[in-house]
């Protein structure tokens, strides 16, 4: 089954008039199938991506080949599927996502009248796990040799240490990084500001970092694009295959090139350890030094404070723990 909402538009209409549908049209879009409706509705890519890929795993797993096929799932069909992924030995959290996007599927279909129940009600999810987050945050000591770790004489260099500051002093996602244009630096209330574009399509404003903006400053006067206000802040110096430069770094690129690279040359060795493990690392310095936890949850982006616990690592420091209490 495609997901996708497909239909043959006409040509834009000229300037100043209205667009409108053809009748052929207004009856096609009737047509379409709710469940192809609700994955078109789906505004983060990455998230179109992922529930994409845990339908089709569902479709796979009950047989399912048509819309109307959906109508016939039970919560024993889910179950089923549960104990299939649990076999499977997935993490917790994957089956967990896999649930989740079953379950917003047949909730839209309830919505729409389209079904009488949501088979995924009563059908219970691995916990979430322990309380403390598994991406690896990095101490002070290196997330400083990694701050210093670009070279500062190369366009290369300086768009490097812009980057890991960014990441560092404003814990952005990596795509939220990647998805930066010159525009999004703006002043505000006298203070330069990060328009993000976050998850679900929400705006959050985060004040730069002084030692950040002098570094993106540095590396747009070598990059010479600062006045490209339309066009990505962070991108490729080179471009072997096409000599296209006017485009954003890609989140592969931001992985090897800078944020593992870098790494590895100042010894950083972690299992997982990647463009999240530094917004980790942010979150939990500024957490560390007694930043609100209402307001980290806000500059991450995150819908759900007990997300942000996850960075709060200040109850769990070895040296408070009571094994340094035991003396015999």
């Amino acid at each position: 089954m495609d997901f996708s909402v497909q239909t043959a538009l006409p040509a834009p209409p000229p300037a100043g008039s209205p667009p409108a549908l053809s009748d052929q049209q207004f009856a096609d879009l009737a047509e379409v199938p709710a469940e192809s409706v609700w994955f078109a509705n789906i505004v983060n890519s990455c998230t179109r991506r992922a529930y994409r890929q845990d339908i089709e795993d569902f479709m796979a797993f009950a047989g399912i080949q048509e819309p109307a096929d959906f109508r016939r799932v039970v919560r024993a069909h889910v179950i089923a599927w549960r104990t299939s992924l649990e076999s499977r030995e997935l993490e917790p959290s994957s089956i967990r996502r896999k649930l989740s996007a079953l379950s917003a599927l047949y909730q839209y279909l309830c919505e729409a009248n389209c079904v009488l129940f949501n088979p995924t009600m009563g059908v219970k999810r691995p916990s979430a796990g322990a309380n403390e987050g598994k991406t690896p945050a990095i101490g002070d000591d290196q997330a400083r040799a990694l701050l210093v770790a670009p070279s500062e004489k190369t366009v290369k260099g300086k768009r490097d240490r812009a980057v890991l500051a960014t990441f560092l002093f404003h814990a952005l996602r990596c795509a939220e990084l990647c998805a930066l244009d010159v525009k999004d630096l703006e002043q505000r209330s006298g203070v330069m500001h990060l328009r993000v574009h976050g998850k679900g399509g929400k705006i959050r404003f985060i004040p730069v970092h002084p030692a950040a903006q002098q570094r993106i400053t540095e590396y747009l006067a070598a990059a010479g694009h600062g006045e490209d206000l339309d066009g990505p802040l962070f991108r490729p110096v080179k471009n072997s295959r096409s000599g296209e430069l006017r485009k954003p770094l890609s989140l592969g690129a931001v992985y090897a090139r800078i944020v593992k690279f870098y790494a590895d040359q100042v010894g950083i060795d972690l299992s997982g350890f990647g463009p999240h493990s530094l917004r980790a690392t942010a979150a939990t310095n500024a957490l560390d030094h007694q930043a609100d936890i209402a307001k980290v949850q806000e500059w991450l982006g995150h819908a759900n404070i007990s997300t942000t616990r996850m960075y709060d690592r200040r109850k769990t420091k070895p040296e408070d723990s009571p094994t340094f209490k035991v003396s015999y």
